[in-house]
């Protein structure tokens, strides 16, 4: 009742496009200035936020796809497009970083959506959920889902702990390494989209 396979592949796939590590110091950033348990509850509100937008987009893909007569080679073009642009900024360092604000909830906005539930996972969700045929797919699927955003609470929620074990130093390295993985992840993806559109014409 469970595809390690896919669970590891779907799970390493958000794991660097949501990128845990990187999302540190921007958290840290725009909830500065405010008490630890004010940061922790931030911190829980954000991944709801997040998993309840995977969640819609995961359930309703199809619907979505289909109204919109978007193919699903189609999709994945695009998906592995914004891919590559977000590895391309991660490997470049050119992310853009909020400044922080007290006057609204940054655990909703922008934090929730679009850092961590941004085009790059959504597309990701929506095409795993499509692929996953049968009980055990779609339960590794959904669990991969659900580990994601267990570990990003868990970054965020400890993100000051963090930050001093790995230093800025650290944080850049890993930003680097999940761009170059998330690059070939892109580049795949597109060649499987083309391979896809070609194979049905």
């Amino acid at each position: 009742m469970f595809d390690v396979a896919v669970f590891g592949s779907l799970f390493l796939t958000l794991f660097v496009i949501m990128d845990p590590p990187g999302i540190t110091p921007i958290f840290l950033a725009l909830t500065a200035g405010r008490p630890a348990r004010v940061q922790k509850r931030m911190a829980f509100q954000a991944v709801c936020v997040a998993g309840a937008v995977i969640t819609v987009f995961g359930l309703l893909g199809h619907q979505i796809l289909g109204y919109l007569h978007v193919s699903v080679p189609a999709l994945m073009i695009a998906g592995g497009l914004l891919l590559l642009l977000i590895a391309l900024d991660l490997l470049t360092g050119k992310t853009d970083e909020p400044k922080q604000t007290k006057d609204v909830n940054v655990a909703l906005v922008p934090l929730g959506m679009p850092l961590l539930a941004g085009p790059g996972a959504i597309v990701s969700v929506i095409l795993a959920v499509q692929k996953a045929d049968g009980v055990a797919m779609q339960v590794s699927v959904w669990a991969a889902i659900l580990a994601v955003h267990v570990v990003l609470w868990v970054v965020m929620r400890y993100s000051l702990l963090i930050i001093r074990v790995i230093k800025d130093g650290g944080v850049v390295l890993v930003t680097r390494l999940a761009g170059m993985m998330l690059s070939a992840i892109a580049v795949q993806q597109i060649i499987n989209g083309i391979t896809q559109v070609i194979q049905q014409s």
